[in-house]
């Protein structure tokens, strides 16, 4: 009888997991981050594929770490120059659906620029590389670079 009494609690346990583990793991939104260092390269592409993201994953948390030539993508004025295509308003609509877009602090060092010469939207890292490691190692966040 002892038997039956403890197969019936585990077999419950097993039951009851089978249906709450699959919710649990639902809940949590899937957490990316996009990596841009060449601005002219993967600006264009990366916003677009930001937002085709969200477009089928409107929960997803995304984090843009820029760094090297990538910061350029976040400066007062940038464009594509292939397609002449301003970003910011791109940014925008995308910071509006919880997009963070963040610039490495040692590439303005390196590069002499000024926080001043970023479009608003603009968040800053104290190093992009470092920051990119930390999402994916210690938040899990998926990797992505356009």
């Amino acid at each position: 009888m002892k038997f039956f009494k403890c197969w019936f609690i585990i077999a419950s346990c097993l039951l009851v997991s089978l249906f709450t583990l699959p919710t649990m793991a639902q809940s949590q939104p899937t957490q990316v981050v996009y990596h841009i260092d060449d601005a002219q390269a993967q600006g264009l592409k990366g916003l677009r594929n930001i937002r085709n993201h969200l477009d089928v994953s409107p929960t997803t948390r995304i984090i843009v770490v820029t760094h090297a030539i990538g910061v350029d993508l976040l400066m007062e004025g940038a464009k594509d120059q292939k397609n002449n295509v301003e970003y910011a308003p791109l940014i925008s609509a995308l910071k509006s659906h919880g997009v963070r877009f963040e610039v490495c602090e040692i590439t303005l060092k390196n590069r002499d620029i000024k926080k001043e010469a970023f479009i608003l939207e603009a968040d800053y890292t104290t190093s992009g590389v470092v920051r990119i490691a930390d999402l994916q190692a210690q938040e899990h966040f998926a990797y992505i670079k356009p």
